[in-house]
């Protein structure tokens, strides 16, 4: 999965001589996260959502009219922008952007392409991205296995099973740490199964029966979804 199909394509800019006020409205208006700031087609920094949130929240604080009137007519976006922001590459995966998000710590990164400001992508989008692999916008049923010891052939062993199961198996995600191996050399991870079927606690049977500890079972019936414990443990 490459960022240029999930990023927020074809941003709003500003300048660095925008007013904070003025970049304030335009974040507000259109339910923007981040603003990359471009002077002369060269990215000089990131105003973000949080960021006018909290210097708006000082300045009402301080209850002082020569600060409200400077906030709003003086204060421009150079002064309180994220300098040369972290970025990320239109071309690099969306894994990558992941982690370089979770070790810098932050939500937003514009997007490059050959040094121009190509989009921007963000919490959001990453939020969209988990819920359509999860199947959300499809109301897929859904198992989670206890962690498996995923040694050769067990993801095809547990896909057999389900769909023996009369199920319609569209997604399958282990998700743990690569380096957490077993003393076989290999991962131990849970397992996210995600289907279409009409009995979601007969997979969850199927399951059990075949080897496979079920954490937790969703099963949609009727356009809604219910919880269920493993299999056997009822709703």
């Amino acid at each position: 999965m490459m960022v240029r199909n999930w990023m927020q394509a074809n941003p709003t800019i500003i300048s660095s001589d925008t007013l904070v006020s003025e970049a304030k409205r335009i974040i507000s208006e259109n339910n923007l996260h981040a603003l990359p700031v471009v002077d002369n087609g060269k990215l000089r920094g990131l105003v973000t959502r949080a960021n006018l949130l909290r210097m708006g929240h000082f300045v009402l604080r301080t209850q002082s009219t020569d600060e409200f009137n400077f906030f709003v007519t003086r204060l421009k976006v150079r002064d309180i922008m994220v300098r040369n922001p972290a970025t990320i590459g239109a071309g690099d995966t969306m894994e990558h952007c992941l982690l370089k998000a979770r070790e810098l710590g932050v939500a937003q990164l514009p997007v490059m392409e050959t040094d121009q400001v190509v989009g921007v992508i963000s919490a959001n989008e990453i939020f969209q991205l988990a819920a359509h692999c999860l199947g959300a916008w499809e109301r897929r049923s859904g198992v989670t296995l206890a962690p498996v010891r995923l040694g050769p052939g067990v993801l095809g062993r547990i896909v057999d099973v389900v769909e023996a199961a009369g199920a319609v198996l569209q997604a399958v995600y282990p998700v743990g740490r690569q380096e957490e191996h077993t003393e076989w050399g290999y991962p131990e991870k849970k397992v996210i199964l995600r289907f279409h079927a009409d009995a979601g606690q007969d997979v969850a049977a199927a399951l059990e029966a075949a080897g496979f500890p079920v954490l937790e079972a969703t099963e949609v019936q009727h356009g809604e979804a219910c919880q269920a414990g493993p299999a056997g443990g009822g709703h």
